[in-house]
């Protein structure tokens, strides 16, 4: 049951662990992908499907459930969002073939997309003031989980299977199910019935598909970085699987820590600033770690880039959250499957150009897309479409 009773302290742990589990779901396909491409013989566009698949489901999961938590609040989908990582993972970890591979990562696919909505909801919710920095704190145990899954399958590789660091995973996931059904959460903005007519009303608005534009090609170069970075690695670095495993999570380790960074920072600074800079320091990292043969360069590219990356979902989230109160969980679905529709088309894209050109090559995607983002973040800035900016402080609930 959702009541009056609920503490923001315990809301905003499940909410932290649910993104950590996000964060796992979205970078496990690409710690393993290498061993799955050499395991069952599959071609980089083969490869890239799989990118398609997990995102789809995201996307589904995200599509279907995320305006579950306006019609009935946030404990259900959280804690069906957790088993269905757990079964995910745990289906992948003892996968005896390719098409049992993709079964889990539906299960994950799905899971995640429910995390993906709710968790940011949930705490742009319940934080009264300074959404932007507590979005960026959540942000950041995203990165936890994001870097925790390369680094251990990387660390442990000699001393324990990779069957036995994702199996260990999904007991966490488990772990969060259970903790997600002891905890009470804020009641449903919408218990009676569900406004379908304004929800079609708000998904037609320019500043929600701007706003979601930016979040499509975001998201689509997170996880085209994300997915095929230990594969560059290899391919035009020359490194080792173990190494090219630490090298993926220096990505999302930039991500974490400038997340940990930025969640100060939005506390003086106006959101629009951080966006501006974060991707003009993602450009420069990209362009230092297509354009290095050397591998301590590409690492320091590599990790800027994540850094990069750090400061524009967490802005863009707050915009929603301020902007459509009544109806969050809506607004962060449609937002949010526009943004996986982005984590689809472009490592799938990426993936086709990598079999004909190369992953160096291949990867010209990215700076392409941000040359896009910045020109549409130039567009919502000149027509006023982002709420205005007041210096927030620490949630106080």
């Amino acid at each position: 049951m959702n009541d009056t009773r609920w503490s923001a302290r315990a809301v905003f742990a499940i909410a932290c662990l649910g993104i950590m589990l996000f964060g796992v779901v979205l970078t496990t396909l690409g710690a393993i992908l290498p061993d799955i491409v050499s395991r069952f013989n599959v071609s980089k566009a083969a490869a890239g499907s799989l990118f398609m698949l997990l995102s789809f489901t995201i996307l589904l999961g995200s599509l279907v459930f995320g305006p579950s938590v306006d019609r009935l609040g946030y404990r259900a989908p959280l804690a069906a969002a957790a088993a269905l990582v757990a079964a995910g993972i745990e289906t992948i970890a003892f996968a005896p073939t390719l098409a049992v591979v993709r079964a889990g990562l539906v299960l994950i696919g799905l899971g995640g997309g429910i995390f993906n909505v709710a968790c940011n909801a949930v705490v742009a919710d319940t934080a009264e003031t300074g959404k932007a920095a507590r979005l960026s704190l959540l942000g950041a145990c995203f990165g936890i989980g994001a870097v925790g899954v390369p680094f251990a399958l990387g660390t442990l590789q000699r001393v324990v299977s990779q069957t036995a660091v994702l199996a260990s995973t999904g007991g966490l996931a488990g772990l969060t199910a259970l903790a997600t059904v002891r905890t009470v959460f804020p009641a449903p903005k919408q218990p009676h019935s569900f406004p379908l007519g304004q929800a079609l009303r708000m998904a037609r608005e320019e500043p929600l598909l701007l706003i979601g534009l930016m979040a499509f090609l975001e998201s689509g170069m997170e996880i085209t970085v994300g997915g095929w970075t230990s594969t560059f690695a290899r391919e035009a670095l020359m490194l080792s699987g173990q190494v090219a495993l630490f090298f993926l999570s220096l990505y999302w380790l930039g991500m974490m820590v400038a997340r940990l960074v930025i969640g100060t920072l939005l506390k003086r600074l106006a959101p629009r600033l951080v966006v501006a800079a974060s991707l003009l320091l993602a450009f420069a990292g990209v362009m230092l770690l297509l354009s290095s043969r050397a591998t301590g360069l590409a690492a320091l590219g590599v990790f800027v880039v994540g850094a990069g990356f750090a400061g524009v979902f967490p802005v863009l989230l707050s915009w929603l959250g301020e902007r459509y109160q009544e109806l969050s969980g809506t607004a962060f679905s449609i937002a949010l499957v526009m943004a996986l529709a982005g984590g689809m088309l472009l490592p799938y894209l990426t993936g086709v150009l990598g079999e004909r050109f190369g992953m160096r090559a291949s990867l010209i995607t990215v700076p392409v897309a941000l040359v896009l983002s910045a020109s549409v973040f130039v567009v919502v800035n000149l027509r006023r479409l982002i709420p205005p900016h007041t210096p927030p402080e620490t949630a106080s609930r």
